[in-house]
């Protein structure tokens, strides 16, 4: 290696090496793997081709190479607690990958390996170690199972040029065997492990033998090349797959610690920036830095993490993956005190992320001011109550100190995990950080116990096993609300009384005004609210349907002064306890204020018409599709009706037409919606459906649309409210049908007022098109047909129009040829050009010079490049005649296309000879 590279450009090494071996280049997946509910988070280059893997999905390319976005901290990849501790793990990391769909296999794959690692990179061969699969288990029924040894990866690599043939070992099923899941697609891997050298062990003074696989750091794996060629069956089989796959991963912080020759993935340029924003906040010298290196790497990394996490919308919150995006920020934060950082300073390490990754990855360009304000926010909100967290975890901690005896030593160091999710509960203190502080004085927190008490508590609270909506942090402050209210006799044991079928307008008394997380007595003009009433008659958020909004007002009496609240949403604070939020527009409510709260009806039937209309939906969906078609999510508003169901493929425009049809017939039919709450056994027994992500009781509502007294249309369980009859819904639809997930489509719809807004809208449209063109409604699209020919028409000319003049500024051009290191060097702009053009004329220029030639041509910011193959051996690439100029891009050596940044292109012309010069040997 004759410079130190960067982490971005080995990145891009990677992928144009890969590009240049005739893969496609493919963006990253989110972090949020779409359509896999077995992951919370994307935890490995493999999940996004997991489908092609399994049959079914195909790409429209058999070889690609990539960057994956992975997070681990979750399951079972979670590397949270080792995270700070080492120099190697992370939250957050990126995997480098290419693959290979049934297209090449081990000799490529092996020869690519040694060729980038050995050649482009210049890792020394001698130091490369590659392991094999040999079987190691004995458990197999005769016959079956049975993995001959990986000889052929083996010899493959024995034939690598300067590859060290005593290198190649072979290890079992553990280290060198990849399975997808228990069964199913599976196959030898070969790994490419590097000697550090003997200061790089850990171990050194022990009696331990340093080696591949080995218990020290010496020897590190740098890539894992796994070939898929079987299938796995439950009773050990092994068949062949049809095709054979290639699966490579190599962990990018890794190799570019050791491309930089540094011995920590902290000490890279990946991280420089946020350690020298933290160094300046501190105020520590490196020295200090490395002294006490675990703070600085675990605010490195997770702050890294919660900026990729926002950047793709896993925001701060109670429950699953918003969960960990602020357990993670709370994290770093409290590291922050170790070091002396006590006032928000997240957001600045992560400015320095987003410029770091900013142009590969722009999701964090485009979402930087709200990763900032997410950070800092969430910052703010865990210093308000983290000392009140941390004072009362101590008191309990100190309290099981003083329990423990010699004899129970053991048995008494770990707290209760109740206790712990209580401190989460009441002063928002996540697990994770409760058990860091209890390890660091020698003892443990009970992690099952946790779990427990939160599912305990997310079901008495109606919320199922994760914390969203009750509250989470507030919960406790709401309960203690609740209770005060019931010894005041104002509440009944079962609290907030919840009837949004049959009460859209309720009166009572004002029991608890909340603002800003506070008890008041009374609230003023603007101020944000939360008002708890003996009764309530408004929806709240579940099953998809979205809350209910309205009003409550004053019942003024004589002399009293008459107030008002816009209530915009509803919430189960904490078991028994329901507040309505809103905003006070006019007066000063009270507690103790008579009140009536009042559903804004309007909307909530607009609400009803798209609720009632899903289920007519999903039963179209089940007579177009199949019953295969079950509905997967979906979001009922006021506006339209999202319903997402199984569905490998896109729907033809017949069959979406088709739905529309059975739906809108449906609605015409006037069937009764009936309405009826009966025991869970007996609705299962009847055959009503239940519906995605919901929990049911014992008891449950039901839902059905009936053709006639004995005959059910529809028969779902849902809680949710619907109109009285069908033809109640007006009109149905179909505004989009698409991919929300990988064997998930998606349909939007609206209906009422939605529906007549929308067909007015298009009718005038179509009118005024049709006024456009002086033509009837009716002759539209035959006019829009004979215009779209005569365009048609046009474009073409105009492009030979182009071409011809750009040839002519070519030929011009031509007498400007440099020589440089006697090679023909032409740099020119073809202004109004496109790439098909450029492409011809660098065929031109190659006539032109068949040899000793290269040219770099213009239009706009894209740029092509070419070099004839006597140049190439020379050194001179087409894809680094553009990067040495300051353009982004790859293709070929002898031909490559790319793009200039903003600015001036005749300055980036001028760099050409002098980048020809540096180049060419």
């Amino acid at each position: 290696m004759s410079k130190k590279l960067t982490g971005n450009q080995i990145r891009q090494d990677f992928i144009d090496f890969f590009v240049e071996h005739g893969h496609t280049a493919v963006p990253s997946m989110s972090l949020v793997p779409g359509g896999d509910a077995t992951l919370l988070f994307t935890n490995s280059g493999m999940v996004q081709f997991k489908d092609v893997f399994i049959g079914t999905d195909k790409k429209p390319y058999t070889r690609a190479v990539d960057s994956q976005k992975c997070m681990r901290v979750a399951g079972k990849h979670n590397d949270l607690e080792d995270v700070g501790r080492d120099d190697t793990h992370h939250t957050f990391f990126e995997m480098l990958g290419n693959w290979s769909f049934g297209d090449y296999y081990k000799k490529e794959a092996i020869a690519w390996s040694w060729q980038l690692l050995t050649e482009v990179w210049g890792l020394p061969k001698d130091k490369l170690y590659a392991t094999c699969f040999e079987d190691d288990s004995v458990a197999h029924p005769a016959g079956k199972g049975d993995i001959p040894r990986d000889d052929e990866a083996a010899d493959i690599w024995k034939e690598q040029p300067g590859f060290d043939p005593s290198h190649v070992l072979f290890f079992g099923r553990k280290e060198n065997f990849w399975q997808m899941a228990e069964f199913g697609p599976c196959g030898p891997c070969s790994e490419i492990h590097i000697d550090l050298g003997e200061e790089r062990d850990n171990l050194r003074g022990t009696d331990h033998v340093c080696g591949v696989n080995g218990e020290c750091t010496r020897f590190l794996e740098l890539w894992n090349n796994v070939f898929i060629q079987y299938n796995l069956f439950e009773d050990g089989r092994l068949e062949p797959l049809p095709a054979k796959h290639v699966d490579t991963g190599m962990g990018f912080e890794r190799i570019v610690s050791v491309l930089q020759g540094v011995d920590s993935n902290y000490k890279t340029d990946l991280f420089a920036g946020s350690l020298e924003v933290l160094r300046s906040l501190t105020g520590h010298s490196e020295k200090e830095m490395l002294a006490d290196f675990t703070p600085y790497r675990v605010i490195c990394d997770h702050v890294r993490s919660a900026a990729f996490l926002i950047a793709d919308g896993v925001v701060p919150g109670n429950a699953g993956r918003n969960y960990v995006t602020r357990m993670i920020i709370r994290r770093a934060a409290r590291f922050g005190t170790k070091i002396g950082l006590n006032e928000p300073f997240l957001a600045k390490v992560a400015e320095s992320v987003v410029d770091y990754y900013g142009d590969f990855y722009p999701e964090l360009e485009k979402n930087k001011a709200t990763i900032l304000d997410n950070l800092t926010r969430e910052e703010v909100r865990f210093a308000r109550t983290v000392e009140a967290g941390t004072a009362h975890l101590q008191n309990h901690l100190d309290g099981l100190r003083s329990e423990r005896s010699p004899e129970g030593a053991q048995s008494k160091s770990v707290l209760d995990g109740h206790i712990a999710f209580d401190l989460y509960a009441t002063y928002g203190l996540p697990f994770e950080i409760s058990r860091d502080i209890a390890r660091e004085q020698g003892l443990d927190i009970d992690e099952a116990g946790f779990t427990h008490a939160k599912e305990v508590h997310a079901k008495a609270s109606g919320g199922g096993k994760a914390m969203g909506k009750l509250g989470g942090e507030d919960s406790e402050f709401f309960a203690n609300i609740l209770k005060d209210l019931q010894a005041k006799k104002k509440l009944g044991k079962d609290g907030v009384e919840y009837d949004p079928y049959n009460s859209p307008k309720v009166e009572g008394e004002v029991l608890a005004l909340i603002v800003n997380g506070e008890s008041v007595s009374s609230a003023s003009l603007d101020d944000v609210v939360e008002v708890i009433l003996p009764k309530t008659g408004f929806y709240i958020e579940s099953g998809g349907q979205v809350n209910d909004e309205g009003y409550i007002r004053s019942l003024a009496l004589s002399g009293a002064e008459a107030w008002e609240i816009e209530v915009t949403s509803v919430r189960r604070a904490a078991a028994g306890t329901i507040t309505h939020i809103g905003q006070v527009i006019s007066g000063q409510p009270k507690v103790g204020d008579k009140a009536v709260a009042e559903v804004d009806m309007v909307r909530r039937h607009n609400i009803m018409r798209n609720h009632t209309a899903t289920h007519l939906l999903h039963k179209a969906l089940h007579e177009v599709l199949g019953e295969h078609a079950r509905q997967a999510g979906s979001l009922v508003s006021p506006k339209y009706l999202r319903f997402d169901f199984t569905q490998p493929d896109g729907m033809t425009p017949e069959q979406i037409e088709r739905v529309e049809k059975m739906v809108n017939e449906a609605i015409a039919a006037d069937m009764p919606v009936v309405k009826v709450t009966k025991s869970l056994d007996e609705a299962k027994k009847e055959g009503a459906m239940a519906l995605f992500g919901e929990k049911y009781g014992e008891t449950v509502r039901t839902v059905s649309i009936l053709e006639d007294e004995d005959d059910k249309y529809s028969y779902e369980l849902c809680g949710g409210t619907h109109i009285d009859r069908t033809s109640d819904i007006g009109a149905f639809l179909i505004v989009s049908e698409g991919s929300a997930a990988a064997g998930i489509r998606r349909i939007e719809a609206v209906t009422g007022r939605g529906a007549y807004e929308l067909i007015n809208k298009r009718f005038k449209t179509l009118k005024q098109a049709a006024s456009e063109l002086k033509s009837s409604v009716e002759e539209v699209p035959a006019k829009v047909e004979a215009l779209q020919d005569e365009v048609s028409d046009l474009k073409k000319e105009l492009a030979n129009l182009r071409a011809q003049s750009a040839l002519t500024t070519f030929n011009l051009q031509l007498a400007n040829v440099q020589t440089v290191k006697d090679a023909h060097v032409l740099a020119v702009e073809i202004p109004d050009s496109n790439v098909d053009t450029l492409r011809m004329l660098a065929d031109k220029f190659r006539e032109k010079y068949p040899k000793a030639g290269t040219a770099l041509l213009v239009t706009g910011s894209t740029v092509i490049a070419v070099v004839t193959e006597d140049l190439v051996k020379r050194g001179l690439k087409a894809g680094d005649l553009i990067t040495g100029i300051g353009g982004k891009g790859g293709g070929r050596p002898n031909l490559a296309q790319g793009s200039l940044p903003d600015g001036n292109v005749q300055e980036a012309l001028g760099k050409v000879a002098r980048a020809v010069g540096e180049k060419l040997k």
